[in-house]
């Protein structure tokens, strides 16, 4: 029997912000957790400097090759399992909502749904993002709480110090409506073409 192939379409949005920061993401299903873990750190322009796990259908899956995620204080009764085992598209149906969470500090939840899981004859290969909005938050920022003050300054008092000084932070320059889906998927080709995030 022939491998069945399948393109799994996602939209994912961040938690807390208004108006919404969000993307629609046409993934392969024959892909990893950790792999689209490796998606959406491109689709929302994170740095892969934090770590991350997914919570689908009551399994927390994590870095468990990350000597960080066994030293954290876990609960006597709390299950980590492996984002490097499962296949998307062995785990995952239409409808299902799931989370991924990434940086424990600022704590950045993504709400994600599966919008359409559809056949094809070959694989997609990679991920391949469809549309989105607004800008990710910069790294580091300070959770919902500092991006909402750090977006507040920028527009309502862009002359100030602290405005100067959090652009001077991003190089000069943050537009929290603008969302470059053309160089995201650029950067998603280059990481397919070169095998990055497969492991």
């Amino acid at each position: 029997m022939a491998k069945q192939n399948r393109v799994i379409s996602l939209r994912v949005e961040l938690d807390g912000i208004v108006p919404p920061v969000w993307r629609q993401i046409a993934v392969d299903g024959d892909m990893t957790l950790r792999a689209l873990h490796h998606v959406l750190q491109v689709a929302f322009g994170w740095t892969d400097a934090h770590l991350h796990e997914f919570s689908v259908e009551g399994y927390t899956y994590a870095m468990l090759d990350n000597e960080y995620v066994l030293e954290g204080d876990l609960n006597d009764d709390e299950l980590l399992l492996d984002d490097r085992k499962p296949k998307l598209q062995k785990i995952l149906y239409v409808g299902q909502r799931f989370t991924y969470l990434y940086d424990f500090g600022d704590n950045w939840l993504h709400n994600i749904r599966v919008e359409k899981i559809e056949q094809r004859a070959d694989p997609m290969g990679s991920a391949w993002i469809v549309d989105g909005g607004r800008a990710g938050p910069p790294e580091d920022v300070g959770g919902i709480g500092g991006y909402d003050e750090f977006v507040s300054t920028i527009q309502k008092a862009p002359d100030s110090d602290e405005a100067r000084d959090y652009l001077n932070w991003l190089d000069g320059q943050f537009d929290s409506e603008s969302f470059d889906r053309r160089m995201a998927n650029a950067a998603l080709l280059r990481m397919a073409a070169n095998g990055w995030g497969k492991k």
